[in-house]
């Protein structure tokens, strides 16, 4: 299993604990690209417009919402990026 593919799994799996770190570091992966943008928000970019993703750090801690794993996983899976 690829470490890629450890990633995904851990992305879906909601009840763990996914951290900003990992998040950055499976899209990063799947040939996104980051930008940085003002105070915490940061954009993932892949070249396509429908899979741009806009998110803002978690702060103060560095996990990510639960209510965010969901949106990502589905916005993933729609463009077919995660299965």
């Amino acid at each position: 299993m690829t470490k890629s593919e450890k990633l995904q799994q851990r992305l879906l799996d909601v009840e763990r604990a996914f951290t900003w770190q990992e998040l950055r570091a499976l899209l990063l992966q799947l040939g996104y690209v980051q930008h940085e943008g003002a105070g915490s928000r940061v954009k993932f970019d892949n070249g396509n417009p429908d899979h741009l993703l806009s998110l803002h750090k978690p702060h103060p801690g560095n996990e990510l919402k639960r209510y965010v794993r969901r949106q990502l996983i589905e916005k993933l899976r729609s463009g077919g990026l995660i299965s």
